[in-house]
């Protein structure tokens, strides 16, 4: 394994501690570091051995961190706040990177970690080589909604609960009461728009989506490329859902080590 890895624990400078992996590749120096930004109930596992995968192929360093609330970082406390989105891309994304002594990056978030690297991509300018997003959102469409309601309702009556337990432990219901809640709270659903930021994005960005994702429409891939224009291109993958990299990793990978080649050699 030519990646070596570090456990980090980050303190930021409100007391938050945020929980981070950091792998360095023998040929990393000098390039951007691959930023990985997890979903609603993510957690350093579960993105499997994928951003391994990605910065093996692309000869770069990657870092993997638990959002405030999730896995090894600081608890949170209920309910959270409509802004969390803009809170963890403008905010939270600046100081953990700084505190890693993380410069260039490359952006890579998953489906709430999508729209936080839309944000972070927005917000923290040259900063930021290159975006790509998996399932990211922009506003709460018909689809997101039922998604969630749906997933409510299989929290409850499936073993989904234990199932998450094996990554969150005694934070499983807190976290999930912290997506469902806020999601399906009507100031939240009804007020979400991160179209204002997109326009503010100057680096390349590869925005992708499964062709049959169960958790957001073909429009929030579209509506996210037209808003940040011609550095933007889009790309669905077929037989897919909402997590493409752990159900269809060889085409993912096949289109993002080549938009991340492009932009390191």
């Amino acid at each position: 394994m030519s990646i070596q890895y570090e456990d980090l624990m980050l303190s930021i400078s409100d007391g938050v501690e945020i929980h981070a992996l950091h792998g360095r590749h023998p040929e990393g120096g000098g390039r951007p570091t691959l930023v990985f930004l997890h979903e609603a109930l993510g957690h350093i596992r579960m993105w499997k051995q994928f951003p391994e995968q990605l910065a093996e192929r692309c000869g770069c360093d990657l870092l993997i961190y638990e959002r405030q609330g999730y896995g090894g970082s600081t608890p949170i406390e209920l309910p959270r706040s409509n802004d969390y989105l803009l809170v963890e891309g403008e905010y939270y994304l600046a100081k953990v990177t700084e505190a890693a002594a993380i410069d260039q990056m490359i952006l890579i978030g998953h489906s709430d970690g999508g729209s936080i690297a839309l944000l972070g991509a927005a917000c923290l300018g040259d900063r930021v080589r290159g975006l790509i997003t998996e399932a990211a959102h922009i506003n709460a469409d018909e689809l997101t909604l039922a998604g969630v309601r749906q997933a409510v309702d299989t929290y409850r009556n499936t073993d989904l609960h234990q199932r998450l337990e094996r990554y969150h432990g005694d934070r499983t219901e807190l976290l999930f009461r912290a997506w469902t809640e806020t999601w399906l709270r009507e100031s939240f659903h009804q007020n979400i728009d991160l179209s204002p930021w997109l326009s503010q994005i100057r680096c390349p960005a590869l925005i992708m989506q499964g062709r049959d994702d169960q958790y957001g429409l073909p429009q929030q891939v579209e509506d996210i490329c037209q808003g940040i224009g011609e550095h933007a291109q889009a790309a669905f993958i077929e037989e897919c859902g909402h997590i493409p990299h752990l159900e269809r990793p060889d085409a993912v990978l096949d289109l993002m080590v080549p938009f991340i080649r492009e932009l390191i050699d």
